[in-house]
């Protein structure tokens, strides 16, 4: 999908909104109108005005330029390809390209055209044009787009006759009806049997007048430029049995006419004689370059054409030629598709290349793909490859070693013996003169890779095969299959997975488990799946797949397969959104009473973080407010990553992985000062672990005063857009990777979505940044980038899809404003853009369609909503270390300053890190302990709880006991903090859910959600894994103020539940290298070494303690 072939939503006068880079939000853009420049375009042909609509769409925002076009026909520019059809209707309007009202509707000043104007003089030195009609018109960058004449064989006696045409333009269409009026059922003939011949050889047959029509080719077959000897003999046979009388072998050496001069019959060069009165030549074209010989331009010796660079310049600067009049590499091109593309590439140059690498033209594609008299044609690549050897071959892996294979010297012997080797190539031929189908396809070799072909009859794979040639992609299919076709693949889901497919690692859940639960009625919906199976309880990523398996096994017992958002809903998430939008709720309560299914109901695990991440990605508030705090899992409620040890993880924000010394000094200072665990992620973003909570505000602190902000790698929003280094520094780079990666991360940063987004940029199809495996990324192309969409990792790997090919770089935001706007919106919860994808009704198609083409009308909302986001934006760590109010969340204990580790660390390779959880739950029976004896104790104020709709709640210890206490909705609850699940210490940070129906209350562990209840006969309960159960306490709040638990001796609740007790240490689980490291015999994973490499070398500590200390060594600053 070619974003300039393919988007209406972004032509002239209907600009995106804010659709543009910082560069852009400089004031000099759009320029006035007394600082544009003036393109002055020769000739308004379908080159010129492609040229001038592709300046117009790229130099929408910036308006740097001014364009008048001359043209020297009195008509607006019109389709010369399509010119047969103009005997249908007789209508010069049904050929143009844009109709008039066009040229009236571009921005005001971008475009002035003059009609029946010849351009007669060129003044390079003084930048102005001289015209027919006396004028003259000065320019600042001058297009010469005059196109070619058609051939005459002036050699040829006759050539000058009445009854001799060519077939280019709409006068010589007006020229041939007139005269074939005068002799009605005589015979025309047409000479030349390529392309054009048989298009005018057409347009005869068309006029209805002639009696007869013949066409004369000097070749063995028709075609012969794009077509071998079967080819073009099949299309022979077809065209004669649609009524057309083709000679071959035959060359036209006298035009025999009458005393009027007038054509009465053709003699060939081998003596035979045929009678016509009308003769058509369409031998080939001549570049038009007389304009610019005349004006001292430099033009090609042999064959004609004005001489352009790469870049499209000609010899005179600011002067370039586009087209079938210019001349590249001593090659001038009558088709229109090389034109298009050196009007694609200046046009790209003029406009884009401050923000990206300048194009240059290279070989063109001269595939093409035709209805000739009815018959279906096309050829693409390299098509002669097999006749005149491969003229590119593609690049392969391993280049032949120096010395091997033979000398040139016996090379040359072999060939004057033998002859010349057979060219490198194979072919795959089809042939079914039954139904008139030909096939010819080449590869190299070994079958690899498709070097071009031919087809006849059936061409329908065309559009599939041309941009394998053209990326030289290897075949993942052998070569047979191109004719015979594939086998057709499963799919996409798990129809094809066995029963004992394992599906959740971390349970050992198998697909059979899944579908038994589901059929024997066992369960019925996708949560009370995840309490009888495990599946997704874990790590969460086997979710898409059970998802899959339960969503198919509900259709085939035929019970309807609802995707609400949980049983507090009776809607999806996408269906939520859209209400909130309209209506305009902005609290939970609002949200629970219009949209519930009870709307007194707390909500759950489930649907409290789904709304508060709707009506973060509506208003953009700050999460930890009163109303949206409750709504938030623990990542959100602090800001920052939860860790298996309690601790959390910090990540500054690194736009595009591009980051000074300067701020590298900062954080590895904060790292240092605070004893936390360094890694790179994937994302090339620096990320500290072991920060604890109630460190987390002096951490940020530093790091905001450093010039840092929030990385939101706590959110599920915008991580990372990854960059490679691009134009910044690589050799190989075509597209400032980096550039645009740190611009597409800055506007998207902060932005909540239904789940991750990660973002790539790479700088060439090298690919380094893996921009393919993202949600979205960008590839740099010679034209701008690629735009691929809908890949991640994970459980369920998934490629990318291409969304838009070659977008100039101003074009880029709007596409994803409106790519990542409609995922907002419609997405499920916790929905990968993959999936979502994969779900859209017509999948890329579709989003194409939407996104690109404007389909639901809504792009212009999508980008508009995208932009109020955008402008809201702030850093929210930045906000919570100057509100005093935000900074009290961020206490261990509600009750003391105190601290407790609850895992062991592990020193390894000089960094700590927290010991591995043992493999099994603590299934001690905590919910039915016997105390010996209970009292009333004073534990915390309660001024500290507030009473929201989601409630609150703490940690609190007594002796060496953690305990977590709630507020909901003036009623009172205690539990142990510990979840027994993997002893993990963060109860109180959990969401609290309810049931309407059985009145019950449940809070749900932050790690793995497993459910406790909270009152009634049976708290302490787990809902969802009865292997383990929790200990509750009675709690009061009385008139002094404080809140008071009814618990048993210090000395009897530690024993049961203190702090040491659980904590989990080092040895518990095995050390999953233990015996590698044993066979390896090295420091775990790494060779050993000292401190450094060189001898005597300090190391890193050693290095450190004297860049910090000062004096010889140090940083001067």
């Amino acid at each position: 999908m070619s974003w300039a072939d393919s988007s209406p939503g972004m032509q002239a006068g209907n600009l995106p909104i804010n659709g543009h880079s910082q560069e852009e939000e400089n004031p000099q853009y759009p320029r006035p109108w007394d600082q544009r420049k003036k393109i002055v375009v020769v000739g308004l042909g379908m080159v010129g005005i492609a040229f001038i609509e592709k300046m117009i769409k790229m130099d929408a925002k910036r308006r740097e330029y001014d364009i008048v076009v001359i043209g020297e026909e009195p008509h607006l520019a019109y389709n010369r390809v399509g010119l047969t059809s103009f005997f249908q209707h007789r209508k010069v309007e049904n050929l143009y390209l844009n109709q008039q009202e066009w040229y009236t509707k571009v921005p005001d000043g971008a475009l002035n055209y003059h009609l029946n104007t010849r351009v007669t003089e060129i003044h390079p030195s003084n930048r102005v044009v001289s015209t027919s009609t006396g004028a003259t018109v000065p320019y600042d960058i001058l297009v010469l787009a005059t196109g070619s004449d058609a051939l005459l064989p002036r050699h040829t006696p006759g050539y000058d006759a009445k009854g001799v045409f060519v077939y280019r333009t709409i006068e010589d269409l007006q020229k041939l009806i007139n005269f074939a009026d005068t002799c009605k059922g005589s015979t025309g003939a047409v000479v030349g049997g390529g392309l054009l011949g048989l298009e005018a050889a057409k347009a005869m047959m068309d006029l209805e007048t002639f009696g007869e029509v013949k066409l004369i080719e000097r070749n063995r077959w028709v075609l012969s430029r794009q077509l071998d000897g079967d080819a073009g003999g099949m299309v022979v046979d077809l065209v004669r049995n649609l009524g057309l009388d083709v000679l071959l072998s035959k060359r036209v050496g006298r035009i025999e006419v009458d005393k009027n001069n007038a054509v009465k019959g053709v003699l060939f060069e081998d003596g035979e004689h045929m009678d016509c009165k009308c003769l058509m030549f369409a031998i080939g074209i001549k570049a038009r370059d007389e304009l610019a010989r005349r004006s001292g331009i430099k033009c090609a010796d042999r064959g004609g054409g004005i001489v352009v660079n790469p870049d499209l310049m000609t010899s005179e600067e600011n002067v370039y030629a586009i087209g079938e009049c210019a001349s590249w590499e001593s090659q001038t091109f009558g088709l229109i598709a090389p034109g298009i593309e050196m009007a694609e590439v200046l046009a790209f140059n003029l406009t884009q290349a401050k923000v990206h690498s300048s194009r240059k033209f290279k070989r063109p594609d001269l595939s093409t793909k035709l209805k000739l008299l009815g018959v279906e044609v096309a050829s693409f690549g390299d098509f002669f490859a097999d006749r005149d050897g491969p003229k590119d071959m593609p690049s392969r892996r391993h280049a032949a070693k120096k010395g091997e294979g033979i000398s040139n010297g016996e090379a040359k012997v072999r060939n004057i013996t033998n002859g010349p080797p057979p060219p490198p190539v194979k072919a795959l031929t089809y042939k079914d003169p039954f139904k008139a189908v030909y096939k010819k396809y080449l590869f190299t070799l070994d079958g690899k890779y498709l070097l071009g072909g031919m087809m006849i009859g059936d061409t329908k794979d065309y559009v599939k095969l041309v941009p394998m040639v053209k990326n030289q992609k290897m075949l993942e299919v052998s070569p047979s299959e191109f004719i015979v076709g594939a086998k057709k693949d499963g799919d996409d889901d798990a129809a094809d997975l066995t029963n004992d497919t394992q599906i959740c690692s971390c349970h050992n859940v198998t697909k059979g488990d899944v579908v038994n639960v589901i059929k024997d009625g066992t369960c019925k919906s996708i949560g009370e799946v995840k309490s009888c199976t495990k599946a997704g309880t874990g790590c969460g990523g086997c979710m898409p797949l059970v998802q899959s398996i339960f969503n198919a096994e509900m259709k085939a017992m035929g019970t309807e397969v609802l995707n609400h958002l949980c049983p507090h809903f009776a809607y999806s998430r996408a269906d939520l959104f859209n209400i909130i939008y309209v209506k305009k709720l902005k609290t939970f309560p609002e949200v629970i009473k219009e949209c519930g299914k009870d709307g007194n109901s707390m909500g759950c695990e489930v649907c409290k973080p789904a709304l508060g991440s709707i009506l973060a990605s509506l208003y953009n508030q700050h999460v930890m407010d009163k109303p949206l705090h409750g709504l938030q899992d623990t990542n959100d409620q602090f800001l920052a990553n939860i860790q298996r040890n309690g601790t959390f993880s910090v990540i500054p924000r690194v736009a595009g992985g591009e980051i000074t010394a300067e701020k590298l000094i900062v954080i590895g200072t904060v790292a240092k000062k605070f004893g936390l665990y360094c890694k790179i992620t994937g994302g090339q973003r620096i990320d500290m672990f072991g920060a604890k909570k109630q460190d987390l505000i002096a951490i940020w602190t530093e790091l905001v005063n450093g010039g840092m902000e929030s990385g939101h790698a706590y959110a599920k929003s915008l991580r990372t857009v990854k960059s490679c280094v691009g134009t910044t520094w690589c050799r190989f780079g075509i597209g400032d990777s980096v550039g645009m990666a740190v611009r597409l991360e800055e506007r998207y940063k902060s932005i909540r979505s239904p789940h991750k987004i990660k973002g790539g940029v790479s700088g060439c199809v090298r690919e380094c940044a893996e921009a393919q495996n993202k949600d979205f990324g960008l590839i740099a192309t010679e034209k701008g980038f690629n735009v691929f969409v809908g890949g991640n990792g994970g459980a369920k790997p998934r490629h990318s899809e291409l969304l838009a090919k070659d977008v100039p770089p101003d074009d880029v935001v709007p596409i994803l404003d409106r790519y990542l706007m409609f995922y907002i919106r419609t997405a499920d919860r916790l929905q990968r853009t993959a999936r979502w994808i994969e779900q859209l009704p017509g999948g890329i198609r579709y989003l194409r369609e939407v996104v690109l083409e404007d389909k639901l009308g809504i792009c212009a909302e999508l980008e508009k909503q995208m932009n109020e986001l955008v402008g809201t934006f702030f850093c929210e760590w930045t906000e919570t270390i100057n509100n005093p109010e935000r900074r009290k969340a961020f206490q261990e204990f509600g009750n003391t300053n105190e601290t407790q580790e609850t895992v062991e660390k592990v020193e390894e390779r000089g960094q700590s890190r927290p010991a591995y959880w043992p493999k099994e739950s603590v299934t001690e029976d905590f919910r039915g302990t016997k105390w010996s004896s209970l009292s009333w104790q004073p534990m915390i104020e309660s001024s500290k709880f507030v009473d929201g709709p989601s409630g609150s709640s703490t940690n609190v210890k007594r002796g060496d006991t953690q305990l977590a206490i709630f507020k909901i909705r003036g009623q009172w609850y205690a539990t142990q903090q510990m979840c027994p699940h993997k002893r993990t210490f963060a109860m109180s940070q959990g969401l609290v859910g309810d049931d309407v129906a059985t009145n019950q209350l449940w809070v749900s562990c932050p790690f793995h959600k497993r459910n406790f209840l909270l009152g009634g006969d049976e708290a302490g309960k787990c809902t969802n894994d009865p292997e383990v159960s929790m200990a509750t306490f009675a709690v009061e709040e009385r008139e002094d103020g404080w809140v008071y638990l009814k618990l048993p001796p210090v000395e009897e609740l530690d024993e049961r539940l203190g702090t040491s007790r659980w904590k989990v240490k080092q040895g518990e689980r095995e050390e999953p290298f233990r015996k590698l490291d044993e066979k390896l015999k090295g420091l775990k994973g790494r060779k050993p070494f000292q401190a450094s490499h060189l001898d005597g070398g300090m190391g890193a500590e050693g290095a450190v303690r004297t860049i910090t200390a000062g004096g010889n060594g140090s940083i001067d600053w």
